[in-house]
């Protein structure tokens, strides 16, 4: 038997050439929601608000998918527990 040489073919996509250890030229970083102008304010009886921030499950979403700041996220997610506690969610 004769040996061959396979190739793998390689994609010309920037994307797959993208390592955690290089620098990054597609890095997209949004903005926090809950700061700055116009913000609004974080509030257990602020329903509408906590809604978004929940999930069907009835889960606090992860600021990593959100794009809301720790300090926002945390009391975001006291103020979810808190109307929780009160049956407003």
């Amino acid at each position: 038997m004769k040996k061959r040489n396979i190739k793998k073919k390689s994609n010309n996509n920037n994307f797959s050439k993208l390592s955690v250890f290089q620098n990054q030229k597609y890095k997209f970083k949004k903005k926090c929601p809950l700061s700055g102008k116009g913000a609004p304010i974080i509030d257990y009886k602020n329903t509408k608000l906590l809604k978004r921030y929940v999930s069907e499950n009835g889960k606090i979403l992860p600021s990593r998918i959100t794009s809301v700041s720790q300090k926002k996220q945390r009391d975001l997610s006291l103020s979810i527990k808190r109307a929780r506690s009160l049956a407003l969610i």
